[in-house]
């Protein structure tokens, strides 16, 4: 069975930083394209990052550009969202995903039906 195992959600204080893992179990995580998303309470589910297959590509929405940073550690079969300048605004439930996404270097983070599995999710909140 092929799952992803998500660590890492807690609570942060305002511009606090937490960083969320995603662990693959049961595949080889280098063969995948990985996206990170987030459904805050009453909202729709939103890509935030992406990191293509061989590492090469990385993109973010723009929201999180310049706070968020993904990585992929392939020899451990992790993936990681390190999450820092947090606001309140970036409560939400986080899941990474992988998917198959065409070649080595594409990055999607607009198109969840892409991404065949997803991991449990984990709840971040960010509040003083």
């Amino acid at each position: 069975h092929l799952y992803l195992v998500q660590s890492g959600g807690e609570l942060a204080q305002p511009g606090g930083s937490l960083r969320l893992s995603c662990e693959a179990s049961g595949f080889t995580l280098r063969f995948y394209g990985i996206g990170w998303f987030r459904q805050a309470p009453g909202k729709e589910r939103e890509g935030i990052s992406c990191i293509s297959q061989n590492g090469a590509t990385t993109d973010y929405v723009d929201s999180v550009q310049g706070r968020f940073t993904v990585s992929r550690d392939d020899a451990k079969n992790m993936a990681y969202l390190q999450m820092d300048s947090l606001t309140p605004e970036d409560t939400a439930v986080y899941f990474c995903a992988v998917g198959l996404l065409g070649s080595p270097g594409s990055c999607v983070m607009t198109e969840p039906r892409l991404y065949d599995d997803w991991g449990q999710g984990t709840q971040v909140t960010v509040s003083s």
